[in-house]
């Protein structure tokens, strides 16, 4: 399989350049791009992508990727060509997307948002488990009383 991009410029002739051979074994070829392809394919040969990393500024255009795959079978060897147009458009600083920024601030409005409520259900269930023990503490108080203890019965007149 030999894969191969050819840059195109209007106002400069189209130059072929053969840039990656996978025969059995990964091979970068001499190009612009050499020591900067990694192979993504699949072992099984289905997925035939490579990456161009570290790109610049000089690598925007439009390039051609010519696959060639020979099928080696007993009785035929078919040949399988396919051709795809890549435009590639490398920018200077990548701005931030819209999707992105509206994501962040929906995020910290829901943060808040979660941290408020969480604050005002505590202040809830800490007044309510209060007057519940409160509650508890009174009933417990007027269960346990002992009549002689009230403070209506404390002083018992004497007769003499």
């Amino acid at each position: 399989m030999d894969i191969s991009l050819m840059g195109k410029n209007p106002i400069v002739a189209i130059i072929s350049t053969c840039i990656y051979e996978f025969n059995n074994e990964k091979r970068e070829l001499e190009s612009p791009f050499q020591g900067r392809l990694e192979w993504n394919g699949s072992a099984d040969m289905q997925d035939v992508s490579i990456s161009v990393l570290n790109i610049s500024l000089n690598d925007s255009g439009i390039y051609t990727c010519n696959v060639t795959r020979e099928f080696l079978f007993e009785t035929h060897r078919p040949i399988f060509t396919s051709s795809t147009l890549i435009h590639l458009t490398v920018m200077k600083d990548a701005g931030r997307d819209l999707t992105a920024l509206i994501s962040a601030i929906m995020m910290y409005i829901l943060l808040v948002f979660l941290t408020l409520w969480l604050l005002i259900e505590m202040v809830y269930c800490y007044r309510k488990v209060s007057k519940a023990e409160d509650a508890a503490q009174e009933n417990a108080a007027n269960y346990l009383a002992i009549p002689s203890e009230n403070k209506e019965n404390c002083a018992i007149p004497v007769e003499e």
